[in-house]
Parts: C-alpha cells; sequence; structure tokens
C-alpha cells in the first residue's frame, strides 16, 4: 500500500512537472469587452448615431410626460372646486392620458433597445474580426473575453482598441 501511494505520488509529481512546462509555452490574451465597446471609435460612432437618431422621440417623450405632470398637478389643485361629474370625466381623461404615454415610454423603450442591440453586435462582429487578427498574426494559443481575473501581462485590450481605432468609424 505504501509502495502505491509512493508511485501515484510520484505520478502527480512527474504530470504537475509537465504540466508547468506546458503552460508556460501557451500565449494567453485576455480582451476587456466592456473597455472596447466603451473606448474604441465605432462604439462611440454607433452610440453618437443612436442618441442623434432617438434624440427627438426622446424630445417628445420628455415633454409628453411635463404636459402629464402638469395637467395632474392643475386637477388636484382644481379638484374640490370642481363638481362632481366634471373631476372623474377629467380623472378619466388623465388615467387614458397616462396610459397613452406609458405605451408610447414602452415602444420608444423597445425601439432602442432594438436599435443598441443592432449597433452593438456589429461593433461586437468587427471587434472579434480584430480580436481573430491579432490572434493568428501573434500566434496565440488563446484568446479570453471573459474572465473573473486576468493580470496586466495578458490583457490585450488596448490592441484591440487601437487596432479598431485604425478602422475609425466605418
Amino acid at each position: 500500500m505504501n509502495r502505491l501511494l509512493t508511485n501515484a505520488l510520484a505520478a502527480s509529481v512527474l504530470v504537475a512537472a509537465t504540466w508547468n512546462v506546458q503552460a508556460e509555452e501557451l500565449k494567453i490574451g485576455y480582451v476587456n469587452s466592456d473597455r472596447v465597446l466603451r473606448e474604441a471609435i465605432p462604439a462611440k460612432t454607433a452610440q453618437a448615431k443612436l442618441e442623434a437618431e432617438f434624440a427627438k422621440r426622446d424630445k417628445d417623450m420628455a415633454e409628453l410626460a411635463s404636459k402629464l405632470k402638469s395637467t395632474s398637478e392643475k386637477l388636484e389643485k382644481e379638484a374640490p372646486t370642481l363638481a362632481e361629474s366634471e373631476r372623474s370625466r377629467r380623472q378619466r381623461d388623465l388615467v387614458e392620458q397616462d396610459r397613452e404615454f406609458q405605451r408610447k415610454r414602452r415602444e420608444f423603450q423597445e425601439d432602442l433597445t432594438q436599435r443598441k442591440n443592432e449597433e452593438l453586435s456589429a461593433v461586437v462582429e468587427r471587434a472579434n474580426k480584430v480580436i481573430k487578427q491579432i490572434f493568428e498574426a501573434e500566434k496565440y494559443d488563446l484568446i479570453l473575453q471573459e474572465a473573473v481575473f486576468a493580470g496586466p501581462k495578458i490583457d490585450i485590450t488596448d490592441k484591440v482598441v487601437k487596432a479598431l481605432n485604425a478602422q475609425g468609424g466605418k
């Protein structure tokens, strides 16, 4: 039994030593995707495009919200002096206006989210192509985009951002 334990221990040490030699030969890189999407020119261009595309609707939604709020405040202020039928009618109108506002706001958010996803996926696709080019050109064995911890020695995010920026906002 002692001999079996000794042989197992020797085999474990041999495997560990072999693993360490192989691990030193691996070339691993890490890319912080969030940073790429914040700092790369194509990502900033996409964000600016979305802001321009949705600015008018956003302004209209803000005006509608302001109008709804002022109507509500006016009703609240005048309610004690209004006849019951008039107060009831204005409350129903206010509820209907609020429903319409909520519907428009939901549609706006859905449209914005869909466009963000479209623009984001285009930037991610370009970033992945750049990462693949770096992978092949610099002969990496592995490049990770998600990691719990990654040291600065393997972080190639700057290279990816620079390569995307060199391409511009195309």
